[in-house]
């Protein structure tokens, strides 16, 4: 640490979001730079589970050592300087203006990453499953990292198994970039487009590099957003599972379709008379739809297909009853 310039960022009213961005809902997030703002590595990151899933004292250790290896080969001329991307600081977005500045209150982290993303919905550019699912969970590919040491695989399940990876591994690249940390593996990982079928691995086994293609499983991407602060997100207060084939067989439900068993209903959704809806019931259709490219359950279809604030009709099926109920979403509203 003696050889570091340590900064603490406690307000982003006047940072250059542009270069230090990042998934605005971690905890805690460092960037390792040098004075010419070339960023070395990223440490940070979280999951749905916790905010410090992969936080620890001893990776965080290894992480500021490899950083003056970097900044080494940097001053050797060994790595290439590469292009800033396009500065942009907090009073260029105009929402967030109207929030922070305006009101004499500080910018925070939170509020950065939600009203770019409102003014991606005012724009037309809202591509939610890339920009409301941040951060996709590495545990839905199979990596369980042993957290202390970095980027080493404890444990190689599902698709990276199927791909190759094995525990010991040590994970160098994604796609062809180097990661040095969990920060820039979570960082480089979301990058990779919510489209794709296969993402590339490249890990370090006993002294040699093994390069992996892992084949993505469907909707790889979807994670718990329930902690995230989004006004983008419609909040249906409900939770459902998708229901088997031969459930939407019995009740003659298209077999591609979305239909799902209601698990859960949030008090709030009875406290707003939001929805009838109860545990037990079957979504069978919104709005006449039962169909999606994307989504597997009916509360995933309204996430991603409507907006914050929307009602819709849905189609019920109540033991013997088919019922049409409506809802309507809210858009979630912040508090300092």
């Amino acid at each position: 640490m003696s050889q570091y310039v340590c900064a603490r960022i406690t307000r982003m009213d006047d940072i250059n979001i542009g270069l230090f961005d990042y998934d605005r809902n971690n905890t805690l997030y460092y960037f390792l730079l040098n004075a010419d703002e070339h960023i070395y590595m990223r440490y940070g990151g979280r999951d749905a589970a916790s905010q410090d899933t992969y936080l620890h004292l001893s990776s965080i250790e290894l992480a500021l050592a490899k950083g003056l290896e970097l900044h080494k080969a940097w001053q050797r001329g060994e790595i290439k300087k590469t292009d800033p991307p396009k500065p942009l600081y907090p009073r260029e977005v105009p929402l967030l203006v109207e929030r922070t500045f305006k009101r004499g209150q500080c910018v925070e982290c939170h509020l950065i990453g939600d009203f770019l993303n409102q003014h991606r919905e005012l724009d037309g550019t809202l591509d939610k499953p890339q920009h409301m699912y941040r951060s996709p969970d590495i545990k839905t590919l199979g990596i369980h990292l042993d957290v202390a040491q970095g980027l080493v695989v404890k444990d190689a399940q599902g698709a990276v198994r199927a791909g190759g990876m094995r525990a010991g591994d040590r994970i160098s690249a994604v796609n062809g970039t180097p990661v040095h940390t969990f920060g820039d593996l979570q960082w480089y990982y979301d990058k990779t487009p919510r489209s794709a079928k296969q993402v590339r691995f490249t890990v370090d086994r006993v002294g040699a590099v093994q390069e992996l293609t892992v084949d993505l499983p469907v909707r790889w991407w979807l994670t718990d957003i329930r902690y995230r602060q989004l006004t983008i997100d419609p909040r249906v207060y409900f939770e459902s599972r998708p229901l088997t084939a031969a459930e939407k067989e019995q009740h003659k439900l298209p077999v591609d379709g979305f239909a799902s068993e209601v698990t859960h209903v949030d008090a709030f959704a009875h406290m707003m008379k939001s929805h009838g809806l109860k545990v037990g019931d079957i979504v069978a259709a919104v709005d006449g739809t039962q169909t999606d490219d994307l989504a597997h359950t009916a509360e995933l279809y309204i996430k991603l297909r409507k907006k914050a604030g929307d009602e819709v009709t849905l189609d019920v099926i109540r033991g013997s009853e088919r019922l049409k109920m409506p809802l309507k979403s809210f858009r979630m509203s912040f508090r300092k």
